[in-house]
């Protein structure tokens, strides 16, 4: 059995705890990536302190001089772990006692693991969302810079993976990347939801010594002040929330990549990924596999899980703080990683892909330019059905004799309708087809070049 030691609530208990408990109970293993924040949050508390008479001006001296030498043993890798410690604030509080004695005993004065943990958990989340935004900011800005440079490429746009119509290159790029503009939007959003300062709300009442919560908020740099002690320590929404936000982005990344696979396919043939970012088969000397999309691809779903696990354990407990909320850490920490992984890969992938134009043109069919025929009798004055049909009996016409819909005859078509002439060819051309669609959102020229613009401006605006 386990000794309990100086364990911050061995006071109570008599004996030792189960080894195997011991493991279990400790967070150690993952919550060290929290040190740093710790220590600042312990800081500011220490200032705090002073500031309301609980510590002398020695005292705060001797703990902000603890704290700064925790800091350097953390940073230059030297700080030693004990098997004691069961998490980041023990084995920092633990430190600073053997650096500056029975003083670093006050440093807890008031405040609970329950507001110290959700406190260093807003701080290093914060702070990784701002890692996390240039990452996707960056992969964004990959995207439309891609479009703006090829524009002029036009390929088959599909739905129900079946060839519709003709759209631009770019105007595919740049629907991804407008779907990554809301999850930057929505990144933003939950920051701000992280940024606000639980410190000062002690384990579940409160706290008794006139901590002055206005200057932790400033000293801490958090927007505003949670209002109720009972919720901060206890509520993780902003943790599900931005697990949820990077569930999205991670679906929009999946769908991305999904496409790039298929058109990187012999079968498509309109895009190669680098080497650098494929790799080959243990048996078939001839394959390129494209692991980096695949990997984006199953990365979503270990996102997924972690969302979906937050929100299994969240929904059945009661009020205030609970052990189980122990795990919101490890959720957090592997999702970060991962989405961190991810949009640097997307980006070297998006930067480095190759596009065969020729190959995209040549799978553009003149059965594409069928709602192009029934357009063109609509501008002759025929309803749109009417004209949907008419080019549906088009397509059935050409499939009958055995011949592409751009081959029939003039007679042809106007045994079909009247309202066919000669100037029927010019529908057959699929840079003029992708042109017509210059309303805002299309797939013109002129629609697209907008769109860039719109997304340049967004950019510079979230950075």
């Amino acid at each position: 059995m386990a000794s309990e030691g100086d364990k911050l609530w061995g006071g109570r208990f008599v004996g030792g705890t189960d080894p195997i408990m011991e493991t279990l109970n400790s967070s150690m293993a993952y919550d060290q990536r929290l040190s740093e924040v710790d220590i600042r949050g312990s800081m500011a508390y220490a200032k705090a302190l002073e500031k309301s008479g609980i510590l002398t001006k020695g005292d705060l001296e001797k703990i902000l001089s603890g704290l700064e030498k925790i800091s350097e043993e953390w940073s230059r890798g030297a700080f030693v772990v004990n098997k004691s410690d069961e998490d980041i604030h023990t084995a920092n509080e633990r430190r600073l006692k053997e650096l500056i004695g029975e003083v670093a005993g006050k440093l807890h004065t008031g405040r609970s693991r329950n507001d110290q943990v959700v406190t260093d958990l807003r701080l290093y989340m914060r702070n990784s969302c701002s890692v996390l935004s240039a990452h996707l900011l960056q992969f964004i800005k990959t995207l439309v810079d891609r479009a703006a440079a090829e524009t002029d490429v036009i390929f088959p746009g599909y739905t129900h993976l079946q060839r519709a119509q003709p759209i631009r290159w770019s105007h595919f790029l740049l629907s991804h990347a407008v779907a990554f503009a809301r999850d930057s939007e929505r990144l933003g959003e939950v920051k701000r939801r992280i940024n606000v300062l639980p410190l000062g709300s002690g384990a579940i009442a409160g706290n008794p010594l006139g901590i002055d919560r206005e200057f932790l908020r400033k000293e801490l740099d958090f927007d505003s002040i949670s209002l109720n002690s009972m919720d901060a320590t206890s509520e993780r929404d902003f943790v599900v929330e931005f697990l949820f936000c990077a569930s999205l982005l991670m679906i929009h990344l999946s769908k991305m990549a999904e496409d790039l696979i298929i058109y990187s396919t012999k079968e498509f043939s309109f895009v190669t990924l680098s080497d650098a970012y494929s790799t080959g088969s243990s048996l078939m000397p001839q394959k390129k596999n494209p692991d980096s999309l695949e990997l984006i691809r199953s990365k979503a779903g270990r996102v997924f899980g972690r969302c979906t696990g937050m929100m299994m354990i969240l929904k059945g407990l009661p009020s205030t703080y609970n052990k189980d909320l122990q795990e919101d850490k490890e959720a957090v920490f592997d999702v970060i990683d991962t989405l961190s992984a991810v949009l640097q890969v997307a980006t070297g992938v998006i930067s480095t892909l190759q596009i065969h134009k020729e190959n995209m043109e040549k799978a553009l069919s003149p059965d594409m330019l069928a709602t192009d025929l029934a357009l063109y009798l609509v501008r002759k004055g025929m309803p749109f059905r009417q004209a949907h049909a008419a080019s549906g009996k088009a397509v059935h016409l050409a499939e009958t004799k055995g011949v592409s819909i751009n081959q029939l005859s003039v007679e042809d078509m106007k045994s079909i309708s009247p309202l066919f002439g000669t100037d029927v060819s010019q529908v057959w051309d699929y840079a003029n087809s992708v042109e017509q669609y210059t309303t805002p959102g299309g797939t013109s020229k002129s629609s697209v070049t907008t769109q860039i613009e719109q997304l340049r401006e967004l950019l510079r605006k979230q950075k």
